[in-house]
C-alpha cells in the first residue's frame, strides 16, 4: 500500500515549481469545462416511463418504487452488490456506502431521496447496516425483478451463457450481482421514470476518499494483485484483520483472523 518510491521525484524551485503548476492548473479548467458540459447532457438525456410495479421488502414490510421518493421528485438508488447469503456487502460498496450518509442530508433539503436496493433478504440487510453504522434507506428487491431489469443482477442460466447484459454491452460474467447507480424522477401525477444509469468507473466521483487520494503524491497507489480498491479496502470495521478481497469484491478472513469486531455477525 506505501510500495511508490517518492525518491525519484524531480526537485525544482519554487518557481519552476509555479511554472508547471501553471501548466497543470490549465488542464484542469479544461477538465472542468468538459466535466460540465457533459453533466449538461446527462440532465438532458430522454427517459423512459418505469412501467412495472416494483414492490421491496424494508422496515415498514413491502413498498413500492414510487414509495422510495418520499415527498421529493427525484431519487438515486445505489445498486449495492450484496446477493442472497453473503452475510455482508461487497467491499467496494461498503467504500462507497461510507460517503452517503453526510451527501443525504444535503441531498434531501434538495429535492432528491436517496435508497440502496439490493436482492439480499431485508434481514440480512438490516444487520449489515446496523453493523456498519449507516443511517441511509436500505430495501430488498429480492422477490421482484428489479435487479435484473436494470442488469445489476444475473440469473443462473445468464451466468451459464458466458455472456451478460451489462454497463450496456454484453460481457464476461464477472458476479452474479454488480454495482451501479440509477436515478429516476416522479410527476406530480405520481409517474415514474428513469432517467439515467451508470455502472463500472461511472460512479467513481461519489467516492471521496479516492477524490482526496488523486490529490496526493502517491494518488492511488494500488500497486496490485488486481490494481484497483481491492487491493486494499475493506470494510471499514476491517482494517488490520487480514484477509483478502475475492474476485467478486466479497471479503475473504485470513484462516488465522480472531474473532471480535471484525467477525461475523451472528
Amino acid at each position: 500500500m506505501i510500495n511508490e518510491d517518492l525518491t525519484t521525484r524531480e526537485i525544482v524551485s519554487r518557481s519552476d515549481w509555479l511554472a508547471a503548476r501553471e501548466q497543470l492548473l490549465a488542464r484542469e479548467k479544461e477538465l472542468t469545462r468538459q466535466y460540465d458540459a457533459v453533466a449538461a447532457a446527462r440532465r438532458a438525456l430522454p427517459w423512459v416511463k418505469v412501467e412495472t410495479n416494483y414492490l421491496f421488502d424494508g422496515p415498514e414490510g413491502k413498498v413500492a418504487l414510487p414509495d422510495l421518493f418520499e415527498n421529493r421528485s427525484q431519487l438515486i438508488v445505489r445498486h449495492f452488490m450484496f446477493g442472497p447469503g453473503w452475510g455482508e456487502g461487497c467491499v467496494g460498496c461498503s467504500f462507497l456506502a461510507d460517503h452517503i450518509d453526510g451527501a443525504r442530508l444535503h441531498l434531501e433539503q434538495h429535492d432528491v431521496s436517496f435508497v440502496a436496493i439490493s436482492r439480499a433478504p431485508y434481514p440480512e440487510i438490516a444487520r449489515f447496516r446496523q453493523r456498519m453504522g449507516w443511517c441511509f434507506r436500505w430495501v430488498s428487491s429480492y422477490a421482484s425483478d428489479f435487479n435484473f431489469d436494470y442488469h445489476v443482477s444475473f440469473r443462473p442460466e445468464e451466468m451459464a451463457s458466458g455472456k451478460v447484459y451489462h454497463n450496456f454491452a454484453l460481457r464476461e460474467p464477472v458476479s452474479e450481482e454488480r454495482a451501479g447507480n440509477s436515478v429516476f424522477c416522479k410527476d406530480s401525477a405520481g409517474n415514474v421514470f428513469h432517467t439515467y444509469s451508470t455502472y463500472g468507473r461511472g460512479d467513481e466521483l461519489l467516492v471521496g476518499a479516492y477524490m482526496y487520494l488523486d490529490l496526493t503524491p502517491k494518488g492511488r497507489n494500488e500497486t496490485g494483485p488486481r490494481h484497483d480498491l481491492t487491493d486494499w479496502v475493506r470494510h471499514h470495521d476491517r482494517y488490520g484483520a487480514g484477509g483478502l478481497v475475492d474476485s467478486d469484491g466479497r471479503y475473504v478472513a485470513s484462516p488465522s483472523a480472531e474473532s471480535g469486531c471484525c467477525a461475523e455477525p451472528s
